[in-house]
């Protein structure tokens, strides 16, 4: 069946194309016979989508059922498409030195950049669903898709970071339904039955009239729900397992995008209860979970011994942060989320890009085992160390700016709240100086063999490329945002109220 005959658009709608092409890449990378041509073809699937997601601001296409775009979301597909295209430039690198390496068959490999294409379709589809449904199923089949690139390996560990994430975000993935389900009864004495009970588009113009009790139960569940998705404390434990024995650019994807995917849902469901007057602040919750997992992420950054789960507590930092500020509300708090959520995706998947090259260079994951790398390997170890000095909140880096605003507007509004926001941020920033100094300016080792075998030149520019875009594109963001994103981030602001 068509996305015509699902989901009601055709040919002539952009959207069709931003779904479509992610579904087609599927089809063709399970059947190609060659590795090596699929991840070219992944690389061109992927282009062409974000190309096609960019046409997106010249054309919105009218509102369906089922899917639509609105000032919210244009920005999250956009970013979605851009960074899933550098990931799949990334992959193409990543991935033949892996096959060098004889970790993974030429089966696994397709089936790699298959489901790859099916993790983008997924989040593209519960990004621009206008059906609180059709994003729970998206949501769900993410998850799904994700699993069976975490456990793409097979071995032990691989296999058991697959299953607590599927076990954990499935127990949380049904809380959020639960909690969508109540949210349809609220809205079902005024909407009616069927389709218009659960179309934002709909919804949101007549959420003051829905049943206030209702609304309230229903964003606790979905708090815990889309909030393990998130990854927030205490709700994290599959986190870290799933970035440190999947492959690098899954961790790349999973921290820059589809925790981003989660909040959104979350978000969306906040937009209704702020529009209904009767309801109870969802703010303080949020404020609560946010800066629980910044705690918790700062101090445990301190006892991490592998490379990548030292970054994934990071990523819950990150999304504590966001959620801290979204959970504050007001123009400038939301504005700092919104620009921090796209800050923090560009420069975590960048930091992955350069934790995978790491990881083949070196032959290892453990910290004390990586020293000097911008003496050894001087182009990737300057743009991990910029990409560090961005993700820890150093100016003149785009994540300064939003942390900086965060701050302000706790400091406007709830100045003892400040205080805990930042002694967390001190923490993380005092943890990642302390693990990363020795491993980007320390006495390198001495020279061995790549457990990967040796990178060509043009492998070099697959894997070092789409870091460093990523860190100029974070760099530049500090220093100047181009007026119309300005405003755009200022309307979608008021909007989450």
């Amino acid at each position: 069946m068509t996305l015509d005959l699902l989901l009601g658009i055709g040919p002539d709608n952009g959207l069709f194309w931003v779904l479509s092409l992610p579904l087609v890449g599927v089809a063709l990378l399970a059947l190609l016979p060659s590795w090596r041509l699929a991840s070219w073809l992944n690389i061109a699937v992927a282009g062409a989508t974000f190309a096609v997601s960019l046409s997106l601001f010249d054309h919105r296409p009218e509102a369906t059922r089922f899917l639509f775009i609105d000032d919210f979301n244009i920005y999250l597909v956009t970013l979605t498409t851009f960074v899933g295209f550098t990931t799949a430039i990334f992959s193409a690198g990543y991935i033949a030195r892996e096959s060098r390496a004889a970790r993974l068959s030429a089966v696994h490999l397709r089936f790699y950049h298959a489901m790859y294409q099916a993790f983008l379709f997924t989040m593209l589809l519960a990004l621009t669903a206008n059906n609180t449904g059709v994003m729970w199923v998206a949501v769900e089949a993410a998850t799904l898709t994700t699993v069976l690139m975490v456990s793409l390996y097979r071995s032990r560990e691989a296999i058991e970071a697959a299953w607590k994430y599927f076990i954990l975000c499935s127990v949380g993935i049904g809380l959020a339904l639960f909690g969508t389900t109540l949210v349809y009864l609220a809205a079902q004495p005024v909407m009616g039955d069927g389709a218009d009970a659960m179309a934002w588009s709909l919804l949101i113009g007549q959420a003051a009239r829905f049943q206030p009790d209702l609304l309230n139960l229903a964003f606790v569940f979905l708090l815990v729900g889309y909030g393990t998705k998130v990854g927030l404390a205490p709700l994290h434990a599959w986190l870290p397992d799933a970035h440190a024995e999947g492959p690098t650019p899954i961790s790349a994807v999973l921290s820059g995008l589809l925790l981003n995917v989660a909040l959104y849902a979350l978000l969306r469901f906040k937009m209704l209860i702020a529009a209904n007057p009767d309801t109870l602040a969802p703010g303080p919750l949020m404020v609560l979970m946010g800066l629980s997992s910044l705690f918790l992420s700062g101090f445990m950054l301190y006892r991490r011994g592998d490379i990548k789960r030292l970054f994934a507590y990071s990523s819950i930092e990150h999304m504590g942060l966001i959620t801290f500020a979204f959970g504050m509300g007001g123009p400038l708090a939301n504005f700092a989320g919104l620009l921090h959520m796209t800050m923090h995706s560009l420069t975590k998947s960048g930091i992955f890009f350069a934790v995978g090259a790491i990881t083949q260079n070196t032959g290892t994951k453990r910290l004390n085992e990586i020293r000097g790398l911008t003496v050894s390997h001087p182009i990737l170890g300057w743009g991990l160390a910029i990409a560090v000095l961005a993700i820890a909140g150093m100016p003149p880096m785009g994540v300064f700016m939003s942390e900086f605003l965060v701050v302000s507007s706790t400091f406007a509004r709830q100045p003892l709240l400040a205080v805990p926001l930042i002694l967390a941020l001190l923490v993380a920033f005092a943890a990642l100086a302390t693990r990363l100094t020795a491993m980007l300016f320390g006495e390198p080792p001495p020279p061995a063999r790549a457990a990967h075998g040796p990178v060509s030149t043009f492998g070099t520019v697959l894997a070092y490329g789409p870091l460093w875009l990523h860190v100029a594109l974070v760099v530049v963001a500090g220093l100047y945002l181009p007026a119309p994103l300005v405003r755009w981030f200022e309307t979608v602001a008021k909007l989450l109220g």
